[in-house]
């Protein structure tokens, strides 16, 4: 979800980006989150809807910091900027989170009390200049006793900020990731495709 409107050249220079605390200083992101649009190891072809060629690697978030935008040909001209082969969009299709040190079969353990959540759904911002995100937990959502499950939870609904959940909540990510292509077929097949780790936040707010 934070992928919307995040990385794009458009976005940054219009000052509708949810990074822009992150850019004007006044927000900051764990130094353990690195981003970057992978397309050399993505599905996605290496070109763009009008036939612009797309490097391997873009770096967007580095160590925490914010490190590049992704760059529409229609942005280049407009904004005076290099293009690296981003669609009309200027957003991710190949997004790649480097992972941690934590081990999967060890997160429980870490957890200690808490919750797991296998699934987070209909994201959207609830703030986006503040990287405020609000959406649903989805399948199964555990009550963590002793790094032991004792019991399911019902649905609900979350409401924070990327500045604290990959930020000053975010205690680690697990060196194993999953390789997630996205399934839908509106009009086309999606050659959409994320890679992430398990994250491990101290805190989550949630409003019901």
């Amino acid at each position: 979800m934070a992928q919307l409107g995040a990385f794009g050249l458009a976005n940054h220079r219009t000052r509708a980006t949810p990074f822009l605390r992150l850019i004007d200083g006044t927000g900051a992101l764990d130094p353990h989150l690195s981003l970057k649009e992978n397309t050399a190891e993505g599905v996605a072809p290496g070109f763009q809807s009008d036939g612009f060629l797309r490097p391997p690697h873009v770096n967007l978030i580095s160590h925490g910091a914010y490190a590049d935008c992704l760059v529409s040909p229609r942005s280049a001209v407009e904004y005076g900027a290099e293009t690296n082969g981003a669609n009309d969009g200027e957003q991710p299709q190949s997004l790649d989170m480097a992972g941690g040190t934590l081990r999967r079969d060890q997160a429980l353990k870490e957890l200690g009390t808490g919750l797991y959540i296998s699934n987070l759904w209909y994201m959207n911002y609830s703030d986006r200049n503040n990287g405020r995100i609000t959406g649903l937990t989805r399948f199964a959502t555990m009550w963590v006793e002793n790094g032991e499950i004792v019991a399911p939870l019902n649905v609900m609904r979350l409401d924070d900020s990327t500045y604290r959940f990959f930020g000053s909540e975010l205690a680690e990510l697990t060196a194993e990731r999953d390789f997630i292509i996205d399934p839908t077929s509106y009009g086309r097949r999606s050659v959409d495709s994320v890679r992430l780790p398990g994250a491990l936040v101290n805190d989550f707010r949630f409003t019901l």
